[in-house]
Formats: structure tokens, C-alpha cells, sequence
């Protein structure tokens, strides 16, 4: 089959790899029909992360072909979306709802798992991991929101919910990227009455105001936490939602943070340091990580397929796997938000 293969920094290329077979009773084959690129795909792109040579990708949905003898709840030809990390929900870690940290579980397009940016992908544990998406003609726009549970929507929603988002809360979304525009649409799901996005960019900053934002703050740094703070009568937002992972957004989060609130956490972390003065002398809390988005999807999905959330919308990029590395080049170089990429019809 035909997959992105990373040959290293800066080197996405379309190359083959074997097709996946079964390996265990509780395996399934899914043929992709849609992927995507992840923002986390660039820290090894531009060489800041490690990852092995081989397959790539983990944000991925399409059709069941083939499953174990003892998958139950899947079965071929049905529709799926994947979240990011398999799962096998009967560990202890699984039971209480961190799907994402699997005691035997992992994650997809690394230490020799297929990757999603791929023609098909062999699913572990797919009775546990896959999530069917129910009825049949879905649109375009719905296939592409759909695809967006497999993180970033989880992820946003992850950050919302660590940041302990409530109705009524004035919210700060640090980070303009797809992550942060679906804690947007997420702090707004969950009640948010004001919600303040920090972004520079024009199209993002309209984007976010299309899915809930308030209030733009374009400042950065120091400058940004004395507009926020302007913005909330100098106490600081309820929930602050970090979404990028550098050390510059940590510290506005806390910065940006009221006393006694939470900082809800996603952003992969490079070079970022906690400001333990603030946790212990201004009562803010730090709660976040990996999403488990597993645990996430089906309370997501139904709303996903109403129309009451459309997170598709962050894909401003639309290519084919033939032009997997053209995709990598749009979101390292900022001309888009996310990158969708096309396999085949469902």
C-alpha cells in the first residue's frame, strides 16, 4: 500500500509499505478515507522531536475491512473514526477514563505501527479503540468534523475541560493553531460566557470568532497579559487554555490566569517551564496532557452530526496522499491551519 514514510527533518515522502494483515483475534483492517496532519507531526518535521523513520500520521477515520475473531462492536464494511492512541478499556487506566495513557495501548504511526497517513491501517484493540459513526450519506463538511474527534477536537475539549470550563466562565484561548481553535468551540459547548483568543493571524482570528470567541487579543508576551488583564478588570480570566506548548505560552497562561483558577494544559511540551511561585502563592492549578480522546468521542460525535459543532472547518488545506509532503509544507510555513488529506471514497 501507499503511505507517508518520514525519512527525517524536513523529508515527508509517498512511498510503500506493506499492507496490514491481522495479527491478533482483537485486530481490525480499516481502509482510510480521510487523514490528516497533526500539529505534533511538525515538531518532528522540523526535527524538534524524535520520531522513527517509517510510517507517520495518527488522525485518521474510514471503512472497517477485516476484523479478529474477537472484535465485538465493529464489524466490516462499517464506518469508523480512530482516535489517536489505541486502547484496549479494561485496564485500570482505561476504566478511569484516561484512555490515552493504555496500559497496553499506544499510538499510531510510530515504533512500528501503521501510521494514518496511509492507505490502511491495522487497529489494536479495535473492538475497544474504533468509534462507529452511525447513519450513512453524510456530507462533506460532516465527514471532515467527524475527522476532527480523532484529536484535535478531543484535544480542545481535553484543555476546556482540565481548565475546569463552566457556564458562565470568561475563558482565554492561548494559541491559534487547530487545537486551540476547537478549545474555542469547546469552552463555547461547554457554557463559556466570554472568550478571549489570543491570535495574530487575520483568517484564524476569524475563525475563532465564527466558533465563539468574544474577544481577540493580538498582543503577544507581556503584552498580551496586560490586555487580558485589561479585558477582566485586571483579576485574570476563569480558565486559561494553553495549546501550544512553548515556554512564551505557558507563561501567559499563568499570567493571564485569575487566583484560584486552573490552567488547562495540551500543548506538547519544548522548553517550557511551570511557574511553581504561582501554582503555590496565586492558587492556580495545572491540569491537562494527553487527551484521551477515546473517552471523548461518543459525547462529541452526536453533536458533530447535528451541526451543533463543526470543527471540519479548521481544515484550510485539502490535498491528496500523492501531495502528503506539499501538506506538511502548508502548515510548517503557516499558509494553513490544518491539512486535510484524501484517500478514497467512503
Amino acid at each position: 500500500m501507499r503511505a507517508a514514510i518520514f525519512n527525517g527533518p524536513g523529508r515527508i515522502d509517498l512511498g510503500e509499505r506493506p499492507d496490514p494483515v491481522i495479527q491478533s483475534p482483537t485486530d481490525a483492517i480499516v481502509r482510510v478515507t480521510l487523514a490528516c496532519v497533526c500539529g505534533s507531526d511538525l515538531w518532528y518535521y522540523r526535527g524538534l522531536s524524535p520520531h522513527d523513520l517509517g510510517p507517520i500520521g495518527h488522525e485518521f477515520m474510514g471503512v472497517v475491512e477485516e476484523v479478529g475473531r474477537e472484535v465485538r462492536g465493529i464489524a466490516a464494511g462499517d464506518l469508523v473514526v480512530a482516535p489517536f492512541t489505541y486502547s484496549d478499556g479494561t485496564c485500570p487506566i482505561c476504566r478511569a477514563g484516561v484512555t490515552s495513557q493504555c496500559l497496553h495501548g499506544g499510538g499510531f504511526g510510530n515504533h512500528g505501527i501503521d501510521g494514518g497517513q496511509g492507505e490502511a491501517v491495522r487497529v489494536p484493540f479495535a473492538g475497544a479503540t474504533l468509534v462507529k459513526v452511525p447513519g450513512s450519506g453524510h456530507s462533506d463538511e460532516t465527514l471532515r468534523s467527524v475527522l476532527a474527534l480523532s484529536d484535535v477536537m478531543c484535544t480542545g475539549h481535553h484543555a476546556a475541560v482540565s481548565g475546569d470550563v463552566r457556564a458562565g466562565s470568561t475563558v482565554a484561548v492561548v494559541g491559534d493553531g487547530a487545537v486551540g481553535l476547537c478549545a474555542v468551540i469547546a469552552a463555547k459547548r461547554l457554557g463559556a460566557a466570554r472568550i478571549i483568543a489570543l491570535s495574530r493571524n487575520p483568517a484564524r482570528q476569524a475563525l475563532a470568532s465564527g466558533f465563539g470567541a468574544t474577544d481577540i487579543v493580538s498582543e503577544r508576551g507581556e503584552a498580551a497579559d496586560a490586555a487580558v488583564l485589561e479585558l477582566t478588570d485586571g483579576l485574570g480570566v476563569d480558565a486559561a487554555l494553553e495549546c501550544v506548548g512553548t515556554g512564551e505560552s505557558m507563561a501567559t497562561a499563568f499570567a493571564i490566569a485569575r487566583a484560584g483558577s486552573t490552567v488547562g494544559a495540551v500543548g506538547a511540551p519544548h522548553d517550557v517551564r511551570v511557574p511553581i511561585e504561582s501554582v503555590i502563592f496565586r492558587n492556580i492549578g495545572l491540569r491537562g496532557g494527553v487527551s484521551p480522546a477515546r473517552a471523548y468521542i461518543p459525547d462529541l460525535l452526536p453533536d458533530v452530526l447535528a451541526g451543533r459543532i463543526d470543527p471540519g472547518r479548521v481544515f484550510d488545506y485539502d490535498t491528496d496522499l500523492e501531495h502528503i509532503a506539499d501538506a506538511y509544507a502548508a502548515m510548517d510555513e503557516r499558509r494553513a491551519v490544518k491539512s486535510l488529506v484524501r484517500m478514497g471514497a467512503a
